[in-house]
């Protein structure tokens, strides 16, 4: 029972991967889908309950984040009519984390991956637009997730660098 949180994880890694080969926006797609998003707000509560938290778990977390969102990338962007513009400005959001990570690694010799309240906002609402979006198709509402996903990434970097991370 101690590693709970840590089999919620695993199960997001394996579901993302049957994501990946299941049609976009599917009823299959959304059940999958939705299980990957909840299961991501499960394990790090799971582990804060149990009182079973450590910084492997943690950055299990962010190791089956990140496949989750890549495959969510893969399968939700080409499917969107997203503009030039936008898909400039999302392709410097990834940049920035990126450099952000290669940037902590340099400078610590280890990998930080932040979970600001600005990060777990991003992701909450990255995972909520897929649903809006694609019936939308809200310039709007594209703005909007931009932003959000600019400050979470610049403060990501800020907190990197002053060392203020968990």
């Amino acid at each position: 029972m101690k590693n709970v949180a840590n089999y919620i994880s695993v199960s997001r890694i394996i579901m993302s991967i049957i994501l990946y080969v299941t049609e976009t926006f599917s009823i299959a797609f959304y059940i999958i889908y939705i299980y990957c998003g909840i299961s991501d707000m499960l394990d790090g509560f799971i582990a804060r309950k149990s009182k079973n938290e450590s910084k492997i778990g943690a950055r299990f977390d962010s190791v089956a984040d990140i496949i989750f969102v890549i495959v969510a990338i893969i399968k939700i962007l080409p499917v969107l009519n997203l503009s030039k513009g936008i898909i400039i400005w999302t392709v410097i959001i990834a940049l920035i984390k990126v450099t952000n990570v290669i940037c902590a690694y340099i400078c610590y010799k280890k990998l930080v991956l932040p979970h600001t309240i600005a990060n777990k906002i991003t992701g909450f609402i990255l995972f909520i637009a897929s649903f809006i979006i694609v019936n939308t198709n809200s310039i709007i509402f594209e703005i909007i997730i931009c932003s959000i996903s600019t400050f979470a990434a610049v403060q990501e970097g800020h907190y990197i660098r002053t060392r203020n991370y968990n």
